[in-house]
C-alpha cells in the first residue's frame, strides 16, 4: 500500500471487531452491503475479508477519502469490495442505477454532519433496501431514558463548537426521520465507548 494514500483511523480500528460480531447476527451469511460514508476504507475491507459471502460497495461524500478505500480494499478484501462511489447523501438520485442491497451501513456520519442528512440518508436507504433489507447506523446517540456519559457530553460540545450544524443526535429524533421514510427501529444494541448500533428496516 504507499503510504500517500493509505488513512488509518485508530476509532475504526478499535471498533471494527464489536462492530462485526453484531453485524454477523443481523445479516445472512450472503449479502450485498452499501456502506455511506466510508472513510478511511478500513471497515469495508476488514468486514469483506471476514465474510467472504458480503459483497460490499463503499462510498464517501469526499472524492479525496476514495483512494485510501480503493487502498485498502486492494491489500485486505481480495476482490469483494467494488471500487468506492462519490456519493451525497443529499443528492435526489444516488449513482447506484437502481441498484437495491440487503444491507446499507453507515457509521459515525450523522454527528459530523448537518442534520437534514439524517432524512436524506433514511429516504436514500428506503428507495435501494431490497425486501427484508435493514439500514445499520453506528455511533453516539443521545436518549430520552437513558442518561448521557460525561464523554458523550463533551464530545458533543466540542463537535458544536467545530461547526454548529454538528452534534450528536437524538434516538427519538432519528427515528422520526426514519418513520418518515418508511423505517422503523428494529434492534438496538450498545456497544463500546457509548455507542450504539442501530438496526432500522421497513415497517411491516
Amino acid at each position: 500500500m504507499t503510504a500517500n494514500i493509505l488513512r488509518l483511523s485508530p476509532a475504526a480500528e478499535r471498533n471494527k471487531r464489536p462492530i462485526l460480531d453484531v453485524l454477523q447476527a443481523v445479516l445472512p451469511p450472503q449479502a450485498r452491503v452499501l456502506e455511506i460514508a466510508s472513510g478511511t476504507g478500513q471497515h469495508a475491507a476488514w468486514f469483506a475479508a471476514q465474510m467472504p459471502g458480503w459483497g460490499w460497495q463503499p462510498t464517501d461524500f469526499q472524492a479525496d477519502a476514495l483512494p485510501s478505500i480503493r487502498a485498502w480494499a486492494a491489500d485486505a478484501a481480495a476482490g469483494r469490495v467494488l471500487p468506492p462511489l462519490q456519493l451525497d447523501v443529499m443528492a435526489a438520485d444516488w449513482p447506484l442505477e437502481g441498484a437495491v442491497f440487503d444491507a446499507i451501513y453507515c457509521a459515525n456520519m450523522l454527528h459530523i454532519a448537518p442534520w437534514a442528512c439524517c432524512a436524506a440518508l433514511m429516504q436514500g436507504a428506503a428507495r435501494h433496501l431490497a425486501p427484508g433489507g435493514v439500514l445499520i447506523t453506528y455511533g453516539p446517540y443521545l436518549e430520552d431514558d437513558v442518561p448521557t456519559s460525561p464523554g458523550n457530553l463533551s464530545f458533543d460540545d466540542s463537535l458544536r463548537r467545530e461547526n454548529p450544524a454538528w452534534g450528536i443526535r437524538r434516538r427519538e429524533d432519528v427515528a422520526q426521520a426514519a418513520q418518515h421514510a418508511g423505517l422503523v427501529l428494529r434492534e438496538r444494541h450498545a456497544m463500546p465507548a457509548n455507542n450504539l448500533l442501530l438496526v432500522w428496516g421497513r415497517e411491516p
